[in-house]
């Protein structure tokens, strides 16, 4: 198994991409972080909100600017969700799920591709099992998400041979990502949630493929997942 340099993750302060950035630091890594809050974990770091596309794009150049060697990969698994009716939330949250998961992720990868390892580069999207089956009361989510999908095999086809891209599809996880919403868009008490921690080496796994060889897609989720198939 090939050792980690530079990994850039956005949204690694909390849930998966805080699972990821400690899963990189185990496998003797360098996790830079892009988030709107201060990670817990003693890393590099820069803030920046990624609706924002040009503060996206000023910490990318921070980070992989001022780094000892090129990135080897780029994790965006940053996301957020706004639930409820179409006609009942309101549109500047909605879009901002958009801006968030969807174009953040674009903008993330594009500014990082200048600074990818040019011999062992590889870049992996998070979607979501939402983003392959739609539900009611999640439109903004759902959008943001099938979206990931297809700019990601979109990616995978505009970059093959030269950067190894992979779709992560994750299913419901243990992670601050439900805290907040009204009870009815919580999970259920008996609701079966994968471990953030087992997902994140499954990223691992995927960064760590050797040149020419392509993970493009995994669905990676708890064996009692209600929202897989």
């Amino acid at each position: 198994m090939k050792e980690l340099g530079n990994i850039l993750i956005a949204g690694g302060a909390s849930g998966l991409g805080a699972a990821t950035v400690r899963a990189v630091q185990r496998a003797g890594g360098t996790p830079l972080v892009i988030d709107i809050n201060q990670p817990a974990d003693d890393v590099t770091y820069r803030c920046a909100d990624l609706a924002d596309t040009a503060a996206v794009e000023e910490a990318v150049a921070d980070l992989a600017g001022t780094a000892d060697r090129p990135l080897q990969g780029v994790f965006t698994p940053a996301g957020i969700d706004s639930c409820g009716r179409l006609d009942r939330v309101p549109a500047k949250d909605w879009e901002r799920v958009l801006h968030v998961n969807l174009l953040g992720t674009a903008a993330v990868i594009r500014a990082a591709l200048p600074y990818l390892d040019a011999d062992d580069a590889r870049i992996v999207t998070c979607a979501s099992t939402l983003g392959i089956k739609a539900v009611s009361d999640a439109t903004a989510y759902c959008a943001s998400k099938f979206g990931v999908v297809g700019f990601t095999r979109a990616l995978a086809a505009e970059l093959a041979g030269e950067v190894g891209v992979t779709l992560l599809i994750p299913g419901g996880m243990t992670t601050p990502f439900f805290d907040g919403r009204a009870e009815q868009y919580k999970p259920p008490p008996d609701a079966k949630l994968n471990d953030p921690d087992l997902v994140a080496e499954a990223v691992l796994f995927a960064l760590r493929q050797p040149a020419g060889c392509e993970i493009r897609e995994m669905v990676v989720c708890s064996s009692e997942e209600s929202s897989w198939p």
